[in-house]
């Protein structure tokens, strides 16, 4: 559960491409331990707030604060070190490396060994890496793929590769998971099964993400925040964004009725 302090902090952020401005005053708080999900139209800005938190896009104005930190200048490459993991909708991941290696990537800024330690065959290196990809097993076993650890991804099914995206972000243990569109693509079966996976980790780390698809966004979140034309038209429960009028005017079309509801 949330514990109501905000983990992540963006305000007042504004990003425009040439004349276009596509995040406008853009403020957005995400509570410890929530599920805050961020939802709009195509075009909306949800994947530019998500590639400015993480430093791909450099805001025009505004600020940034992880736990209490400015994120001001923080490039991607240092986000796992701060705690902050992220899926892409692309996946990312490495076709030619088995899947096992894929996820122990996720945890490399953890690895002691470096390139001394493995030209050495040190000790204390080889305890370490055998120490992540007990780890890696572990998280792959937990989301059900620990049985295609040694095939090649690329040639394992969009699915599962899904799902080893997801175990790549998590065996690096982060305060914040950004989930940027994880049931794209996904078979309804899949997408019910994510969100089991994704109920899972409740209590466990932070979770921000973007998705179109609607009864996953519903059953998921704590919060909601929805952009419109790059801006923050409404927040709220989902249960309150389910029942405001511009949302459903400006994205939804009609109100969201959600399976079980």
């Amino acid at each position: 559960m949330a514990d109501g302090s905000p983990l992540l902090r963006a305000e007042e952020l504004s990003v425009s491409f040439g004349g276009l401005r596509v995040l406008d005053r853009v403020s957005v708080a995400v509570p410890r331990g929530a599920v805050l999900g961020v939802i709009g139209p195509n075009g909306a800005g949800k994947t530019t707030l998500f590639n400015t938190i993480c430093g791909f896009v450099r805001p025009g104005a505004g600020s940034l604060t992880f736990d209490g930190h400015s994120l001001r200048g923080i490039g991607p490459h240092r986000l796992t070190r701060l705690g902050i993991a992220r899926t892409l909708q692309g996946l990312g991941l490495f076709p030619g490396l088995s899947v096992l290696d894929n996820v122990i990537a996720g945890a490399s800024h953890r690895a002691r060994g470096g390139v001394a330690g493995a030209l050495l065959a040190a000790p204390w290196a080889q305890r370490h890496d055998r120490h992540l990809r007990a780890e890696a097993m572990t998280m792959l076993d937990r989301l059900g793929i620990a049985s295609d650890a040694d095939r090649i991804c690329g040639g394992l099914p969009y699915g599962t590769r899904k799902r080893v995206a997801l175990a790549r972000a998590l065996v690096s243990a982060p305060k914040l998971l950004m989930l940027d569109e994880p049931a794209a693509g996904l078979s309804a079966g899949e997408t019910a099964e994510l969100a089991e996976l994704v109920l899972g980790l409740r209590g466990e780390t932070t979770i921000m993400l973007v998705e179109h698809h609607m009864d996953f966004v519903m059953r998921l979140c704590d919060q909601l925040v929805v952009l419109d034309f790059g801006q923050v038209i409404a927040r709220g429960t989902p249960e309150q964004i389910r029942a405001d009028p511009a949302v459903q005017r400006a994205y939804l079309g009609e109100p969201v009725e959600v399976a079980g509801a």
